[in-house]
């Protein structure tokens, strides 16, 4: 299962230097069972997941400056405007379950590619009508010439 609000809130708490209990508590958890809530939420195995993704980028970042290098990253804690680029992103995330991926992935795909739906009878029918050349006794006559000077004068 993947994080909830609360969940990434109490991750972006712990990683911003707060106690168990007060990152609970920033994350929207009540004051009283703040500390049970931070001990539960500890042994989650989404929010290990998400501190260790975590860690794992601040120690990529680390290698990176003492090597003198620029690394680009993806930003877990960017909140996105256009449902569409979070997708995106969750769907490219190799740090993500790819469970996950994929169902993001199935989720974008749609605003991206338009289905071709099954031609019923009535589209069928209406196709086949555009389709016939109107002609023959009942049909709308030609259009007419265009007129021309013969003569100046």
């Amino acid at each position: 299962m993947a994080l909830t609000d609360k969940k990434r809130r109490f991750v972006q708490a712990l990683q911003s230097g707060l106690s168990g209990a007060k990152a609970a508590i920033h994350a929207g958890y009540s004051e009283k069972g703040a500390a049970v809530a931070a001990s539960r939420l500890m042994k989650d195995k989404d929010v290990q997941e998400a501190l260790g993704r975590v860690n794992q980028v601040n120690k990529l970042k680390e290698e990176a400056a003492a090597a003198g290098k620029s690394i680009s990253l993806p930003d877990f804690g960017k909140i996105y405007s256009d449902p569409l680029d979070f997708l995106k992103a969750v769907a490219n995330d190799p740090g993500q379950d790819m469970k996950l991926r994929v169902d993001a992935a199935k989720a974008w795909i749609p605003y991206v590619h338009g289905k071709i739906a099954d031609q019923g009878k009535k589209d069928a029918k209406k196709k086949a009508a555009g389709d016939v050349v109107a002609g023959g006794r009942f049909g709308a006559p030609p259009p007419p010439p265009h007129l021309r000077v013969v003569g100046k004068g």
